[in-house]
């Protein structure tokens, strides 16, 4: 796709990594966003709102904390030649619109020890990008229990996560909120830095055994019927 061959990346901004493209190619291979309205939370450099553009997507609405990532998500759709609106904004205020055809979203969700600081791991990205708290849960609990007042009727909701943040909870969670929620793409892939920063606080903690050295992604879709 043509996103894949634009500026991504800034400093200060989440690149796209192994869990965008995996959502990405979830989203392409539903044909969920053609003529839909797509609202992509916690967007980072915008990589899967333009994708959702560029697959037929009607609207698409980037959401993200960060004033740098929006800038970037800016930049990058413009580079791309889509229309994208980004706002400055938490994936919770997606909650303040009318719900939204197709819900996307890469969120925080790596476990993080208590005793890891802001700059302790220098090559990856920004801590806030990928700092799920203790259980990794800090942003999938209350994303998957306002899920369903996100998407309209007939919708859907596309979460990416790794399985360190407890996949059959977010399942459990969506489908308590009224949602047929099921795994519809996974893949396996070496730890980056971050995993490597936290593998000894994850074996400490019982998540992961002294041999792993890959995690498994999770790409998880909920339909709103």
């Amino acid at each position: 796709m043509a996103v894949e061959t634009i500026a991504v990346g800034a400093e200060g901004v989440y690149r796209p990594q192994h869990d965008s493209w995996l959502l990405i190619d979830a989203l392409e291979r539903s044909g969920a966003v053609v003529g839909r309205r797509v609202v992509d939370l916690c967007a980072g450099s915008g990589v899967v709102a333009i994708a959702a553009a560029e697959l037929g997507a009607t609207a698409v609405t980037a959401l993200d904390i960060s004033p740098c990532a929006v800038r970037c998500s800016q930049a990058n759709a413009l580079a791309a030649q889509v229309e994208v609106e980004t706002r400055l904004a938490s994936w919770s205020q997606a909650l303040e619109h009318e719900p939204f055809d197709v819900v996307v979203c890469n969120p925080p969700y790596v476990p993080v020890g208590p005793d890891t600081v802001a700059g302790a791991v220098p090559a990856a990205d920004p801590m806030g990008a990928w700092d799920g708290g203790p259980d990794g849960r800090r942003v999938l609990d209350p994303l998957c229990a306002s899920a369903s007042d996100m998407v309209a009727d007939g919708g859907a909701l596309f979460l990416v996560q790794s399985e360190f943040a407890d996949v059959d909870r977010s399942l459990k969670a969506l489908r308590d909120s009224g949602l047929d929620a099921d795994i519809c793409a996974t893949q396996r892939i070496p730890f980056g830095p971050v995993l490597h920063a936290q593998a000894g606080w994850l074996r400490d903690t019982g998540r992961l055994t002294e041999a792993r050295t890959e995690e498994q992604l999770v790409v998880i879709r909920a339909d709103k019927r």
